[in-house]
């Protein structure tokens, strides 16, 4: 809003009035400013609704810049200002943290603009909605790995950018919260004595995240359901299920010599052995 000469003599003069004049007067100029974008919003002049529309974003007022961008697109779709207009929409909705409006604005530009002035920041934007979405570990994940795709197809795709940095550091933190919510699943399933189902998860996760740091605990939690589920099993089958621990002891033992879970592993391996009436002593003198 341009202040008229009379508009500014009589702000001056209302500054050194009393502190509850002032506060009625900005007051009276927001009401005011809301009226003109009232009518601004009705308005059919599209030019003036484009000029304000930069303006309000330039400003970042980015309600008022996206309301009036959600008019006038329709009328300048084809058009050199195509572009612009919708660049400025989706980075409105990202100024306004509405990260899953603002995505999808994003990808919609690089679909109609793929090489466009600003399809390579979009295609990141994009990406970063998602990773702006992705919620703490133990909620659902699909935020989670939407971003390390989008970074991915980035990095791809602009292999030369100044981003690609950047973008490895961010995928490597949101694998290590997809590696937490792995961890967490499996964690629960042996926590809860279900340990067919954390027998299962257990393998899944190590084998998805060979190099995860839970992976010592991991590991043990295996064994130990391993041991626990052959222990509760019905008589005919606990021989298999025993060997099975027993070979998962093994894998241990060989990936974790020194173990901080070395006194509860050699109880495992001590009643596996027992059932199993193979001479522990000798393995264990091999195994060391």
């Amino acid at each position: 809003m341009v202040l008229t000469e009379k508009f500014i003599v009589i702000l001056r003069n209302i500054f050194f009035m009393r502190s509850g004049s002032l506060i009625f007067l900005i007051i009276l100029v927001l009401v005011s400013s809301c009226g003109e974008y009232e009518k601004l919003l009705k308005s059919t002049d599209y030019d003036l609704k484009k000029t304000k529309a930069k303006e309000y974003f330039d400003d970042r007022q980015f309600v008022r810049s996206s309301e009036l961008i959600g008019q006038i697109l329709p009328r300048y779709r084809g058009s050199e200002e195509a572009e612009e207009l919708n660049w400025m929409n989706a980075q409105s909705y990202y100024g306004m943290k509405d990260y899953l409006s603002a995505g999808s604005y994003f990808k919609t530009y690089t679909d109609q603009f793929a090489y466009g002035k600003y399809a390579e920041e979009a295609t990141f934007m994009a990406a970063m909605c998602d990773y702006n979405l992705a919620p703490r570990a133990e909620l659902d994940q699909e935020n989670t790995k939407a971003a390390i795709e989008g970074f991915n197809f980035f990095m791809n795709r602009y292999p030369n950018s100044t981003r690609i940095e950047e973008c490895k550091k961010l995928v490597k933190e949101l694998q290590e919260k997809l590696v937490e919510k792995s961890y967490m699943s499996a964690r629960l399933y042996y926590d809860m004595k279900q340990y067919k189902s954390a027998i299962t998860a257990l393998t899944n996760s190590l084998k998805e995240y060979a190099d995860t740091r839970y992976r010592e605990e991991m590991m043990y939690l295996k064994l130990n359901s391993l041991f626990l589920y052959a222990e509760n099993s019905r008589s005919d089958k606990q021989k298999e299920r025993y060997q099975a621990t027993l070979d998962d002891y093994y894998s241990f033992m060989e990936e974790f010599p020194q173990s901080k879970y070395s006194r509860d592993i050699r109880r495992i391996f001590q009643a596996t052995g027992k059932f199993l009436k193979i001479d522990i002593s000798k393995i264990e003198a091999n195994i060391q």
